[in-house]
């Protein structure tokens, strides 16, 4: 198991030595059952309201410490009823929580519509001025920690974040869904950077999935370039192969928090020293795990369960596995 907590100075400043550092979005989710997505100028009931703590780098550390892990997360929160919500939450799970308050402001909302299949989409709010700004990092946050997840919405302090921890030889993981200004300089320090099956088009041009991971990887440098593709799980480039792992089929209750669940257990595996091919199925096996419960953070289950998972629940032949066996076999 990874190392607990133990002092860390820096200068005239003492934080706690911490397995992950998260930077990056938290949101209060107002997740609303209906039955179907409505059409434009309809009218309709949904069946049920319940209002949540999620976010994506937010969700990912409490997973992590749930598993185990110690962590910190670092961020942006209004002075409102739901900051306090987060703030009690962060207690409860055991996260060290380095939150900013903004007076005034209120902290980022989410609706989640949620279908019969399972199938998420998402409204979301964030105030400007809930905006993470590189002077308001605290370099100790991110030295001190083995492993630097980020999100990348607040680009500029995500880089400066980045940067620090590769200079403190602390590894780097991403989680982008969008190629906001700025992000290549993000790219350029990141080592493990899994993003959604959009992002490599948008960001390269390219058309195919493979083609675009591996351009990325050699354009900046990182260690590992992946993609989650949802029923049909994920493809990842090592820079020498294309590595795969099929989803597990599960009975799907809501699918918000999948892929935030995803990085969680592969940045727990990278903690354990697992196998790229064991990472991926633990991986897998969380984001399927979660998607049985409603809420981003409603199946975050023990590691016991995870297991149980693997061992219990038949896998998906999709699209993923086809194309990654495709490149293995050329």
């Amino acid at each position: 198991m990874p190392q607990r907590q133990a002092d860390y100075n820096c200068g005239m400043v003492q934080v706690s030595k911490v397995d992950l550092v998260g930077v990056g979005l938290n949101a209060t989710d107002t997740v609303i059952k209906v039955s179907e997505f409505p059409k434009s100028g309809s009218k309709q009931e949904y069946e049920s309201e319940t209002v949540r703590t999620g976010g994506q780098v937010a969700t990912t550390v409490v997973a992590c410490q749930t598993w185990g892990l110690s962590t910190r997360y670092v961020g942006k929160l209004g002075d409102d009823a739901a900051a306090a919500m987060h703030a009690r939450d962060f207690q409860h799970a055991g996260v060290e929580a380095q939150l900013i308050h903004v007076e005034g402001a209120a902290s980022s909302k989410s609706l989640i519509l949620v279908d019969r299949h399972g199938e998420r989409t998402v409204l979301c709010r964030r105030d400007e001025r809930l905006k993470l700004r590189p002077e308001e990092m605290k370099r100790e946050w991110v030295e001190s920690a083995r492993v630097l997840h980020v999100d990348g919405h607040d680009t500029a302090a995500a880089t400066q974040a980045a940067k620090w921890a590769r200079a403190a030889g602390v590894l780097v993981s991403a989680d982008l869904d969008e190629t906001y200004p700025g992000v290549e300089a993000l790219m350029e320090n990141v080592d493990y950077l899994i993003v959604n099956k959009e992002f490599p088009h948008k960001l390269t041009g390219e058309s195919d999935l493979r083609t675009a991971l591996r351009h990325i990887q050699m354009r900046y440098g990182c260690r590992m370039t992946g993609s989650t593709l949802g029923p049909d799980g994920v493809v990842v480039w090592d820079g020498k192969q294309y590595h795969q792992a099929s989803a597990y089929q599960v009975p799907v209750v809501d699918t918000t928090g999948a892929g935030d669940m995803f990085r969680a257990g592969f940045i727990y595996g990278l903690l354990q020293g697992w196998t790229l091919e064991r990472q991926l199925e633990f991986s897998c096996a969380a984001g399927a795990l979660n998607c049985m419960f409603e809420g981003a953070r409603g199946g975050i289950q023990s590691l016991e369960a995870i297991e149980a998972l693997i061992a219990t629940t038949p896998r998906y032949k999709g699209k993923a596995a086809s194309a990654a066996m495709d490149v293995m076999l050329a």
